[in-house]
């Protein structure tokens, strides 16, 4: 069985820096696309940014030139450096790989609470 598992959330001060991860474990043959998801209460899960296994990203305007998302893919690991945290950054963020075992399927993390308060 395949499983997401994330670190790395908690509570910062507004301009504060986080460091999010992700693992995935378990019998894999390939991950391909990995990204991160966050859901503010009241609102739908979005998109923060998402990467490749070649290493192509793709950011949520909001997250543009604060967060950068990067992989290793030899620890199928994920991770996502978020700096000048903002109030509006608070959420539930979520953990998104492709993963081929047999076939490709989408699996999510628990989630882990990011807060940005003073």
């Amino acid at each position: 069985q395949v499983q997401l598992v994330e670190s790395g959330g908690g509570l910062v001060q507004p301009g504060g820096s986080l460091r999010l991860s992700c693992a995935a474990s378990g019998s894999i043959f390939h991950v391909y696309t990995m990204g991160w998801y966050r859901q503010a209460p009241g609102k739908q899960r979005e998109l923060v940014a998402a990467i490749t296994s070649g290493g192509s990203t793709n950011y949520a305007d909001s997250a543009k030139g604060r967060f950068t998302i990067s992989r290793d893919n030899a620890k199928n690991t994920v991770y996502l450096q978020m700096n000048s945290l903002k109030p509006e950054d608070t959420a539930v963020y979520y953990c998104n790989a492709d993963i081929c075992q047999v076939g490709v399927r989408q699996y999510w993390g628990q989630g882990t609470q990011v807060t940005v308060s003073s």
